[in-house]
């Protein structure tokens, strides 16, 4: 029987406190992994998580961090190596919500905080975490990115600007550290069925589009997370992973 088994890792989800945030905490935890559930301001929800993680029989602790400013993901990267070691496995999840207008409405703010929270992030989150990872020879980095960045639909530009970012930033971090046994992947869930973000009548013109005619759902998101995340992907790096039912297909 081939299981995912991350007994003896220790995971890193940043914008753990989401609802996509939480349910791949979730699944890491029912993997093996012990995880830190990193939050911005939702101190309350990440401490229910961790107590939650704790009833599952993992350890786990809450750090609050801004992904985008480097001294407080240095603090959080000091803070968890006090406390528990160095993350094995780190999935940028965290992102700065904003009104999606179009691009002659659009605010400069926004596409800076996009930079920040996409592109920023996976380079300090690197700088700081995968120096250790290079140390033990095993690592896996994991971004949450978008379909969205092959769609390019209207009043996305700045969402579709940042992530596309991210992913160049993370495609070469994979050629950059994979001779040390490090893969760099990124998973890119389409429009997600979830705790706030349930079915409604708009999803017909979306299914439409999607050969399973259907929303994934959070927990299909996860899986594939926790794939990746594990040695059953061991020769997987450098990939643009689309959980969306078919919606969007890299070409080759």
């Amino acid at each position: 029987m081939i299981e995912i088994d991350l007994s003896g890792k220790l995971a890193l989800v940043t914008g753990a406190t989401g609802q996509l945030g939480r349910v791949m905490a979730r699944t890491l935890a029912k993997a093996g992994a012990d995880v830190i559930v990193h939050y911005h301001s939702n101190k309350k929800q990440a401490e229910l998580l961790v107590e939650e993680l704790n009833n599952m029989g993992r350890k786990a602790m809450a750090v609050k961090a801004d992904i985008t400013d480097k001294q407080s993901v240095d603090k959080m990267c000091e803070k968890i190596k006090e406390a528990a070691g160095s993350p094995d496995i780190v999935v940028t999840n965290a992102v700065i919500q904003y009104e999606w207008k179009s691009i002659l409405d659009q605010s400069p703010d926004d596409y800076e905080s996009q930079f920040r929270s996409c592109v920023m992030q996976n380079v300090l989150v690197a700088k700081a975490f995968v120096p250790a990872m290079i140390e033990k020879s095993w690592g896996r980095v994991i971004g949450i990115n978008t379909e969205c960045s092959m769609l390019c639909y209207k009043t996305q530009s700045a969402y579709v600007s940042g992530k596309r970012g991210m992913d160049g930033v993370l495609r070469i971090l994979a050629k950059e550290v994979g001779e040390h046994g490090i893969t760099v992947n990124q998973v890119a869930p389409g429009w997600t069925v979830s705790e706030n973000r349930e079915k409604s009548d708009s999803d017909k013109g979306y299914t439409d589009s999607v050969p399973l005619r259907r929303r994934g759902k959070d927990q299909e998101i996860a899986n594939v997370v926790a794939f990746i995340a594990s040695d059953l992907a061991s020769f997987i790096s450098g990939a643009y992973i689309p959980v969306c039912g078919g919606n969007v297909m890299p070409g080759i």
